[in-house]
Order: C-alpha cells, then sequence, then structure tokens
C-alpha cells in the first residue's frame, strides 16, 4: 500500500465529520493539560518529522492526543483497538479536518480490523503507540521488516502491559516500551474514576436499568474494580467482589463490600462486570448457576473475560432485544444478557471516559513520546514506568487547571526530612 493512498485512511462516511469536529472541540475544553502541552509543542516541534503509528480507542479524546502529536511535528496515523470503540463522526472529521490518516469503523469485523492494523504499520512508524498490544504483536510476528525502523513506543492498558513484559521475559520485545498504563495520574485515576463512572453509564444506557437495590458482582479489585465498586456503592447497588489476591480481597472487605469466589457470586448476581484482564472469568460452570434475567458484561480490554462460547453452547438461540443487548435462550427456560458482545461496555455502548479524566492519561502518552526521543538509545528491549517527574508535573498542571494549589516545604522542614539526628 503506498503511503499516497495511506493519507485517505478509511471510515464509515465521511459525510459524519463535521458532527465529529464538534465533538473533538467539545473534549478539548475538558483537556487543558494536553493543551499546554499542545501549545508548547506547536512551538518547540520535538516530534518534527518522526513517525507515529498509533493504535489506540479512536473517540473525540483521542483524537485531541492525535492532534497534539501532529502540531509537535509527528506524522501520525491512528487505527482503531477495539472494533466497537470507534466514534464514527471522530474518525471522519480526523481524517477531512486534521489530516490525520484514520483506520476505523465502529463494528468492523475481525479481517477489516487487522486489515486497519496493517495500514497503520505500513506508515512504517518509528515509534509505536499501542493500546492493549495487538499492533505491537502484529508488527513483531508479521511485519518483522518494519522492526528495524522502530525506536520504541507507549502502552496504555493493563492488559497490554501484561503481554509486553511477557514478551520481554521470553525476549520477544525488540525495542522500549512505556508503561503509560502504570503512571500514577492514569491508573490512579483513568482506571479508578475514569472506568467506574464510564463503565455503569455504559450499563444505564444499554439498559435503562435501575442500579439502587440490583445485586452486582464485579469480577476484580484493582484499580478497575476499585473504582466500579465504588460508583456502584454510590447509585445504591448491594456489591459482590470476586478476587484472587487475598490483599485485594481484604481491601474490598475493608471497603464495605462482600467477597466470594464466582461460583458463589452467580448464585446471588443481577449484574456481572468483569474487570481483571484475565480470559473465561465468567464460563460454562458459572453461567449453569446464573439466575434467569442476569445481565453480563465486560469492562476489561479484551472480550475473552467471558467466555462466550460457552454461553452459546448453553443456548437454543439469542435475539437483540436492545442495541447491542443480546438475550441468550437458555436450553432449561433461564434467559442470560449479554451487553456489547462482551467488548468494552463503556465504549461500546457509552463514550468512553470523560475527557477531563483522559487529559492526563494523554498528557503521559505525549510526555513519554517526547522523553523517548531524547532518550531512547540509552534503554533496553523492556517496558519501562513513566518518569516519576512527568508524572508529577502532570498532576501538578492538572491541579493548577482545576483551581487548586499545592502547599511547600520550609526550610527547616527541607532540612529535617533530609537529616536523621533529631529524634524525640
Amino acid at each position: 500500500m503506498a503511503i499516497a493512498e495511506l493519507k485517505k485512511g478509511d471510515v464509515k462516511d465521511i459525510g459524519l465529520a463535521d458532527a465529529g469536529k464538534r465533538k473533538i472541540e467539545w473534549a478539548a475544553q475538558q483537556m487543558p493539560v494536553l493543551e499546554i502541552i499542545r501549545r508548547r509543542f506547536a512551538k518547540e516541534q520535538p516530534l518534527k518529522g518522526l513517525r507515529v503509528s498509533a493504535c489506540l480507542h479512536v473517540t473525540s479524546e483521542t483524537a485531541n492526543l492525535m492532534i497534539t502529536l501532529r502540531d509537535g511535528g509527528a506524522e501520525g496515523v491512528l487505527c482503531a483497538s477495539n472494533p466497537l470503540s470507534t466514534q464514527d463522526e471522530v474518525a471522519a472529521s480526523l481524517n477531512r479536518d486534521f489530516h490525520i490518516p484514520t483506520y476505523a469503523i465502529k463494528g468492523e469485523d475481525n479481517e477489516t480490523y487487522y486489515s486497519h492494523l496493517s495500514a497503520a504499520l505500513e506508515h512504517k512508524p518509528q515509534f509505536t503507540m499501542d493500546d492493549g498490544a495487538d499492533l505491537v504483536t502484529m508488527l513483531l510476528t508479521k511485519r518483522t521488516d518494519l522492526v528495524p525502523h522502530v525506536i520504541a513506543g507507549t502502552e496504555e492498558t493493563t492488559t497490554g502491559v501484561i503481554r509486553l513484559r511477557a514478551m520481554a521475559k521470553d525476549g520477544t520485545l525488540k525495542y522500549p516500551i512505556i508503561a503509560v498504563n502504570d503512571a500514577m495520574t492514569k491508573h490512579f485515576f483513568d482506571n479508578r474514576y475514569g472506568t467506574g463512572q464510564s463503565t455503569l453509564d455504559g450499563v444505564i444506557r444499554a439498559t435503562n436499568l435501575l442500579l439502587a437495590g440490583q445485586k452486582m458482582v464485579i469480577a476484580g479489585y484493582g484499580w478497575c474494580g476499585r473504582g466500579v465498586a465504588m460508583r456502584a456503592k454510590g447509585l445504591g447497588a448491594n456489591v459482590i467482589v470476586t478476587e484472587i489476591d487475598p490483599v485485594k480481597g481484604i481491601e474490598a472487605v475493608m471497603d464495605g463490600f462482600r467477597v466470594m469466589p464466582m461460583a458463589e457470586a452467580v448464585k446471588e448476581g443481577d449484574v456481572f462486570i468483569t474487570v481483571t484482564g484475565n480470559k473465561n472469568v465468567i464460563r460454562q460452570e458459572h453461567f449453569e448457576k446464573m439466575k434467569s434475567g442476569a445481565i453480563v458484561c465486560n469492562s476489561g480490554h479484551f472480550n475473552v473475560e467471558i467466555d462466550i462460547p460457552a454461553l452459546e453452547k448453553l443456548s437454543t438461540g439469542k435475539r437483540q432485544v436492545r442495541p447491542l443487548v443480546d438475550e441468550y435462550q437458555m436450553r432449561d427456560g433461564r434467559k442470560a444478557y449479554l451487553i456489547g458482545e462482551g467488548r468494552l461496555v463503556n465504549l461500546a455502548t457509552a463514550e468512553g471516559h470523560p475527557a477531563a479524566v483522559m487529559d492526563m492519561s494523554f498528557a503521559n502518552q505525549a510526555l513519554s513520546l517526547e522523553y523517548l526521543c531524547s532518550n531512547a538509545k540509552t534503554l533496553k528491549p523492556q517496558v519501562y514506568v513513566v518518569p516519576e517527574h512527568l508524572d508529577k508535573e502532570i498532576a501538578r498542571l492538572k491541579l493548577e487547571s482545576m483551581g487548586h494549589r499545592l502547599d511547600k516545604l520550609t526550610p527547616e522542614q527541607e532540612r529535617y526530612l533530609a537529616s536523621w539526628q533529631e529524634g524525640t
């Protein structure tokens, strides 16, 4: 595929671009930290001439990240990291109004999805920006001819970081990647506050369910699980947590939730949300014990958390009862409901994280890319955390944009913290 062809991108309908541009502009108002970075990038051009291939959720917030990189001098190409997360109007606007080749169509099939990844790699990237590690995986397994061009990359998700660390362990990873996901200003805010709110937003939009009084089972009590549980409790749900980690389990108990194995939780639950990053968290043995009318969805990165083939095996048929809500008729007469084909519910049936949250996540992306431009040569093919000084600077800028200011240590306090002589 020629570069000239790449410039066209592949979107559902370029006629949607006007609506997409308005959406991008609305999100930008809630992303002050990224705007500060964009203005500096436009002046300093730290990414001038660098080819960047990004595989991310194609949303209005992501659009503002890509515009920031473009204004910093980068030649960027964007493809979708999930078949159901694309906002078609945003993809259209990125192509028409911002001249950023974008390959993404909401609901695209697997063949189209991987053809879009391939198109992004035809850009011959020097930097990759991933959300789940699908782009990196394709690069390292099917397009090894492009690896010599690549300097470094970033990864946005817990799932992607797990995959990349496994690659590094067995020697498959060929260039350094910064785990943006592990920055405090990403996983602490994005995963807890972003996933917490947007997951329940997706459930409510899809089902119009009153959450108060529902028994909600949340699989996993990491940062995402904490956020979902906190918001569900605030809406009046009776929250049950399933966990494999005893420390996270006791934390959930101390936060006021019941903790039990999934095999027991399925007998009680009305709504099930998986946020573990693992596969088959809800499987055949669980579907066999669920109450009729149970609603199941996933807010982890891939749809493998729910064993959909097992659900289909237990069913005599299915029908769509609401947009992106499938009713499965079980052989014994029970009914089960799956939201969003088991894909990210907050993006499949809602709009993903609020822009104010993605402001910090994408500020991490932009600054990590700038950091890699200067430091990649000193790094090994491993997964690295975001440098602490960048993480803290993003938090400081966010606080200031919200009208808050921090206190400062006095010289006496600095001396005290740096010494050991003074005691009781």
